[in-house]
């Protein structure tokens, strides 16, 4: 099959294509035939050698993506060959809370990701997609929109009124928007683009803030909202924003720290903050479990996650550089079959 691999991850010139035996199902496994794969600001960081330590040159990348079940091991229930299927990128994490032991099983990082034509993964992570749900719907849910998920629903407990702070126009901020107004919630989404805050008010969002004509956002914000401050903030900016977001926020708000950013900063060990999920509330991705109550709420809600561009897969490297830009709003895909 054709594969992308990280190479020596000194940038997004070191994703090369190549050529890797067909994976074949063993026990509990399943192989998927790949249609669609999603590109995350995390794929970035990791080519550029930025996502903790260097992963193997050899590792084939990307988080997310859909697939149609071609094969199947010994003792496999959950799946069967045609289904198509998601499933979480920590795909040992089928539900509860998390634990460190995930990361040794991450889609993209220390096992093979969704960046070539077959991936296998353990069947028991894998999550059927219903037939209402387009391909495009449902390939780019396994990070950024379970991550809303767990940041809105879960650490949030979202309910009807509640005011939603999202941080910038990517997929996890269009996804936070999406989910907040399927539960009735009041949407605040920031960016340095009025293009890109008209398009968030046309889903739905019911304040915007340009952080480039207002630098004090979290004041431009409170002066909308008549003094009220965000009862859930989906931190999706780094330490740098976190400032920022915590001068915008009510009293008892759920902050949630999604986004790791530079390294640089006044908090050294921000990244610990995020990798051992810890309160204020730093969370990675989501479980298998919230990824089943994901898909029954869009498919109740009739919401999907917003797509920007979709690139072929010979353009992999074209599509990186695209998200790298910043130009996107909501997600970059790439087909693959």
């Amino acid at each position: 099959m054709k594969a992308y691999v990280l190479g020596t991850q000194e940038g997004i010139s070191s994703l090369t294509l190549t050529e890797r035996p067909d994976p074949v199902a063993g026990p509990g496994e399943a192989v998927l035939k790949v249609r669609l794969a999603c590109l995350n600001n995390r794929d970035i960081q990791i080519l550029e050698g930025r996502y903790g330590a260097k992963k193997a040159e050899d590792r084939i990348p990307l988080a997310e993506g859909l697939g149609e079940v071609v094969s199947v091991g010994d003792g496999v229930t959950q799946v069967a060959v045609g289904d198509r299927a998601v499933c979480p990128h920590f795909v040992a994490w089928h539900d509860g809370p998390f634990d460190m032991s995930y990361f040794g099983k991450d889609l993209g990082t220390f096992t093979d990701g969704w960046a070539a034509e077959y991936i296998k993964v353990p069947a028991g992570a894998l999550v059927k997609v219903p037939a209402s749900l387009s391909d495009e719907a449902a390939a780019p849910l396994a990070a950024a929109t379970l991550t809303a998920w767990h940041a809105v629903s879960v650490i949030g407990e979202v309910k009807a009124g509640d005011l939603v702070l999202a941080l910038g126009t990517g997929g996890v901020s269009m996804a936070a928007l999406q989910i907040a107004k399927a539960n009735g919630a009041f949407v605040a989404i920031t960016s340095s683009s009025d293009e890109k805050l008209e398009e968030a008010r046309k889903m739905g969002a019911d304040y915007t803030v340009n952080y480039r004509t207002s630098p004090d956002w979290a004041a431009e914000l409170l002066k909308q909202t008549g003094g009220r401050g965000a009862d859930i903030i989906a931190e999706t900016g780094g330490q740098h924003t976190l400032p920022m977001s915590i001068n915008a926020a009510a009293c008892n708000a759920r902050v949630v720290l999604i986004g790791v950013g530079s390294a640089d900063g006044p908090l050294p060990n921000y990244g610990g903050i995020i990798g051992k999920n810890l309160v204020i509330k730093g969370i990675a991705s989501g479980s298998r479990g919230m990824l089943v109550n994901l898909l029954r709420a869009m498919e109740a809600n009739d919401f999907a996650p917003v797509v920007d561009k979709t690139f072929a897969f010979d353009e992999m490297a074209q599509a990186l550089d695209y998200l790298k830009s910043g130009n996107h709003q909501g997600k970059v895909l790439v087909k693959v079959s």
